[in-house]
């Protein structure tokens, strides 16, 4: 089966003008997607720096703030979200979406209230993450036509709990009454559909 990051572009109408800034900042730990995804952005007129690690990130962002980001939520040494101001701070026009395999509303609206456009799960395609990088106001999107699961807002709850414990499981486990080892699996597993 084929990557979906790997997809023939459909070409679009150009929207920005040749002297538009098309620097790309991509953060994630997950070697082969951050390398399929720079090389579907390149393809893209993105002129692509990518980072593994907060601290790589760091240092591309010291060097040369992008006009766009893309940010894993998760990273092995840190938390995605701890990047998103820091971009900000040093280009207040920078245009940031979020990704992230953990999806929760929770960290969605902690993502835009930071400063993030865009807020996406994986695996997301190179359209969609262009998409939310170029696009400049959209629709409200439509209701959705499934209502979240009752294991879905129980997962919800927990994550939100958990950002509002600044994501200290034990403070977590003692306010939802839960074992602390039973927190921790919940935490790891991706969230109910």
């Amino acid at each position: 089966m084929k990557d979906p990051i790997d997809r023939p572009r459909v070409k679009k109408p150009a929207k920005e003008s040749a002297s538009e800034d098309r620097s790309l900042l991509i953060v994630d730990d997950d070697q082969p997607f951050r390398n399929r995804l720079a090389r579907a952005m390149e393809r893209r007129s993105f002129t692509v720096t990518t980072a593994a690690t907060t601290g790589e990130a760091l240092a591309a962002i010291e060097k040369s703030p992008p006009a766009y980001a893309v940010v894993d939520l998760r990273l092995e040494d840190g938390y995605g979200l701890d990047i998103v101001p820091i971009l900000r701070e040093r280009r207040s026009d920078v245009r940031i979406v979020v990704l992230t395999g953990y999806g929760n509303i929770t960290s969605a609206v902690a993502a835009i209230k930071v400063g993030a456009v865009d807020y996406l799960a994986k695996p997301a395609d190179a359209d969609d993450i262009e998409a939310a990088l170029i696009t400049v106001s959209q629709p409200k999107p439509p209701p959705p036509s499934r209502p979240m699961s009752a294991d879905r807002v129980r997962w919800e709850h927990i994550q939100r709990v958990y950002e509002l414990c600044d994501r200290n499981i034990s403070e977590t486990a003692r306010r939802l009454n839960l074992h602390r080892r039973t927190l921790q699996r919940i935490l790891a597993k991706h969230s109910p559909r």
